[in-house]
This record gives structure tokens, sequence and C-alpha cells, in this order.
């Protein structure tokens, strides 16, 4: 088992990692004076296979959980949803001490951080994160939301978990797509903050598409230690925290055009790095050799190059619904080589239409 800190005063948090972490969470769980009932929020496919093992591991720290299962997708990060899950705390007797625990992929950790947040104005809450891509991004920093049918995440809060337990042992039953949506935010990592880290990724593609004990501990640990330091600096994205967003205006574009059906986040954020290095060499911030080796991985790790079943004119219109927009200014994320990138708000809109353009066909590397 090994830790990575998030340093933030009063909210500070340890992330632990592993493979079979079911002790650590019980003596962290009776350290830390919850009240009895709790609620572990899962999805209908996670809680099948981890819900009553992990309700024992909390039994046996003196909980009395109870679990909830939504149904698994997008469409369950909903005003809706929540309500549902709210009268389910309530009926069970939920008090101002009782934890949270979400148990599942982002999604449920999205849901269930927002629940914690806003029921009785904030309970304990601790990420149990299954998903590659959980595990390196949504279950650590912080931001819960959940959607609105004009965009992604636009209805949350800044919640800090307790703590954060990234079980390996998950990984026996993660889905070969799954395990490639995580990829793509792995990805971002070396692009907006370690050119070395993305050089092991182009050196070890293969291991990291098998999930390799190896591979997994360090992708994993580093993309943790990057967002931990990230998100240390500026917690509620004042600033340097916005470089976390790389891929992700024209990733949610994607999404929402395609119903959040079609892309999962990880393959349209991957999408979505394409198109931001595709404007950042139209900007003459990076050259052709850059954008070649981003396609080059995104490619070899199975991650889509392009987007089917959207136009430019939704992409475009949607970018002006994200979070990022302020008084009708993108702040694009845009590379400065690999490993470092800005936040620029002068992009002009042929720009960013040609970009989107090539990102909804399959152009040739380099092209």
């Amino acid at each position: 088992m090994q830790k990575v800190r998030v340093e933030l005063g009063a909210a500070s948090y340890d992330i632990f990692l592993g493979e079979g972490l079911s002790p650590e969470l019980c003596a962290f769980v009776k350290a830390q004076g919850f009240s009895r009932r709790a609620l572990i929020l899962s999805d209908e496919n996670v809680g099948k296979i981890y819900g009553e093992e992990t309700a024992d591991v909390l039994r046996a720290a003196g909980l009395d959980p109870v679990l909830y299962s939504v149904p698994a997708g997008e469409a369950s990060k909903s005003l809706a949803m929540a309500d549902e899950v709210f009268t389910c705390a309530i009926e069970a007797g939920l008090d101002r001490r009782s934890p949270v625990f979400a148990l599942g992929g982002g999604v449920v950790g999205d849901l269930a951080g927002f629940i914690a947040a806003a029921y009785m104005r904030g309970v304990p809450f601790v990420q149990l994160p299954t998903s590659l891509l959980a595990q390196v991004d949504s279950s650590v920093g912080g931001k819960v939301a959940v959607n609105h049918r004009l965009g992604k995440n636009l209805i949350g809060a800044f919640y800090q978990p307790a703590a954060v337990f990234a079980d390996f042992a998950a990984f026996s039953t993660l889905p070969e797509r799954e395990v490639r949506t995580g990829l793509g935010e792995i990805v971002k990592y070396g692009i907006i903050f370690d050119e070395a880290f993305f050089a092991y990724l182009e050196d070890h593609a293969g291991d990291a598409l098998r999930l390799s004990p190896e591979a997994a501990l360090h992708m994993v640990r580093r993309s943790c230690e990057i967002k931990a330091e990230v998100v240390s600096k500026d917690e509620k994205e004042g600033g340097l925290r916005r470089i976390l967003n790389y891929g992700h205006t024209i990733g949610h574009a994607i999404e929402k055009e395609t119903g959040y059906v079609r892309y999962n986040h990880g393959e349209a954020v991957a999408i979505g790095s394409l198109g931001a290095a595709y404007i950042s060499e139209a900007m003459g911030m990076i050259d052709a050799a850059d954008v070649l080796r981003v396609h080059r991985l995104t490619e070899r790790l199975g991650l889509p190059l392009f987007a089917e079943g959207c136009m430019v004119d939704g992409l475009y219109a949607a970018i002006f619904h994200d979070k990022k927009t302020i008084d009708g200014r993108v702040n694009w994320v845009l590379m400065e080589g690999i490993g470092k990138v800005c936040v620029r708000d002068d992009v002009p809109e042929a720009v960013v239409r040609a970009a989107m353009e090539r990102c909804l066909k399959s152009w040739p590397a380099g092209a």
C-alpha cells in the first residue's frame, strides 16, 4: 500500500493506493468518529460485484450501511436521481456525521459527492473508485456535480473527500474499454505537466493497456501526484487548476452532442486533447511533431482519433455552455510543448472550427 497526500490545510486527505485495501479502509473508518448509519452509493453494475463485500468491511468497522444502486451511465448524474438518493438517505436516518461512500466510477463519485455536499449542508464523504478513470481523475480534487440538459457538470460544488481508496483489485473486473477510457485522462497528465511521464506512456503502451502491476501503480500514482500538486496550489480553479481541463472543452461538447452514450468520458477527452493540439499548432505554439506524438500515442492506446455523430456547428455552440467560458470568451487550455500548457481566451472562431473539423474526420497522422 502507498499513499499520496493532498495538502489542503484542514481539508487535507490521503489517497491510498494498492491491491486489497479492505484492512486500511476498516482502520480508517474506525478512527473517524462517524455515526453508525452510513450510505454506500454505487451503480447497478458495480454494486452487484462489490456492494456486499464493501458493506461487510464497513460493518466490521462498526457502521450500519445501506447500499443504494443507481442505473449505470451518465444519465444518473441528474437532479432527479439526486432527489431519489436524498430520499433514501432521509428514510435511512442518516445524520450530520453519517458518511457517504462512493463505490464505482466517475458518475457515482460525482453524484455521491454532490449528495454529501448538500445533505444536511455537508456530511463526510469517502471515495472508493473502482475504474481506472475514477482513480486517476474524478475521485481526487473535490469537484462534485450533476449534469443539466444544457451542459455537463454545471450544478455542483467543491467538496473534498475524507479519503480516497484506489484499490487495484477492482481492475480484475474492468472491461477493456474502461481501461482505455482511463488512459485517455492519464495521457492528459503527461501533456499538461510531465514530459517524462508522457514518454513513459509512449515506451510502455502495451503494459499500460494490459494494466501490468508495475505500469498500473506508476500510472495511477503519478497521475494522482500531479493532480494533488495542482489542486493543493489551486483548490477552486482560480488559476493553475484550469490546466486539468486540457482536452475537456471539445471533449464535453462531443459528449453532449452525442447524447452521452456514444463516447465515454475518456474517449471524448482523447479526441478533445487532439483538438486542443490542433488549435495549439494553428496558433503557432507547437509544431507538427508534437501533434504527431499526441496522435500516435492516442492511436497506440486504442483511443478514438475522431468523433462520429457530431457537426461543427453543434460542437461550437456547445462550448459556450462550458464552465470555462466567461463573458462569452472560452478559456482554452493549449499546449506550449509536451509537458507544458497555458490558458488563452483569444483563439479565433475560425481556428476553433477548423480544429473541430479535424476532430470529426479520420486525418492522416501529421496532416
